[in-house]
């Protein structure tokens, strides 16, 4: 071979790679590990920490009504922080009733002691093995969040779920506890026929069917259940007032709202916090 032709093959090889490149997705970029807060994102079948770098800061004093929840909360992440036996949690309720709200004000607690969130969507549900490993020899301590968890039949990250909540993540001395929150107890839609699974004993004792205990077996992977109810009418207002003081709202102008936050309840169908901080933008906006 000549040369010439050696170069020509050279060229072409040079080519070809340059088009197999436009094709192929880049490199997951480095993780930036001081970062207190990261998502888990995909790309094709690659999945990378993605820092987040305008956390949503909210801090426990500004959750109201929900003392008993908070307390539990802050003394399993704690807990976890010291390197002492922690448990998984599940949160289930009343929608804008502050799960989510409570996981970051962890974040915001605790950060500057080594806490982490990772985010994870429940469609990302699978690659939790791979983002457990890919923490394991860190020095920090990581809360997988994953908000509004729920599976429908046969999706792959139920499987993985369930080995990760009973294997590696439960385990003494690793560094990574999840926290979901989801409108289903059980996580998985429930249906009336699987009550006509049940078996019903000579004794009177029932046995619920195979579907109905593997949903149970799921959610009874987490080691604390925490309930979140809706708010009373009084309970609404205080939150209404917490948030216009924020705000700046002078008492006059807080005693004023009370008509219309209720108002503003009514019209939402909800007197949740959600609605409560929502209501309290829309009049300081207007009043201040």
């Amino acid at each position: 071979m000549t040369a010439y032709d050696l170069s020509t093959l050279i060229g072409r090889a040079e080519r070809v790679l340059a088009q197999l490149e436009a094709w192929l997705p880049p490199a997951p970029p480095e993780i930036d590990w001081t970062a207190h807060a990261f998502r888990w994102r995909k790309r094709g079948a690659r999945g990378w920490l993605d820092a987040v770098r305008n956390v949503s800061t909210i801090h426990q004093e500004d959750l109201q009504h929900i003392e008993r929840q908070k307390a539990i909360i802050d003394r399993n992440t704690r807990h976890f922080l010291d390197k002492k036996p922690a448990n998984n949690v599940l949160m289930t309720g009343a929608r804008g009733t502050g799960k989510s709200s409570l996981v970051k004000a962890m974040l915001a607690s605790y950060a500057d002691q080594g806490l982490r969130l990772i985010e994870v969507d429940k469609s990302d549900m699978a690659d939790l093995g791979d983002i457990v490993e890919l923490v394991s020899t860190r020095p920090e301590r990581f809360i997988i969040f994953c908000d509004d968890l729920s599976f429908e039949e046969g999706e792959a990250g139920y499987k993985m779920l369930k080995s990760v909540l009973d294997g590696s993540v439960s385990a003494s001395g690793d560094n990574v506890l999840i926290y979901a929150t989801s409108n289903r107890r059980h996580l998985m839609p429930e249906y009336m026929s699987e009550n006509l699974s049940a078996k019903h004993q000579s004794d009177g004792e029932i046995h619920p069917g195979e579907t109905v205990e593997e949903k149970i077996s799921l959610s009874e992977r987490f080691g604390l259940w925490l309930s979140f109810y809706p708010f009373k009418q009084d309970d609404y207002l205080d939150i209404v007032y917490y948030w216009l003081a924020e705000h700046g709202c002078s008492p006059e102008d807080i005693e004023a709202s009370r008509t219309e936050a209720l108002q503003w309840a009514l019209e939402r169908g909800s007197r949740s916090g959600r609605v409560a901080r929502q209501f309290a933008r829309d009049w300081a906006a207007r009043h201040v």
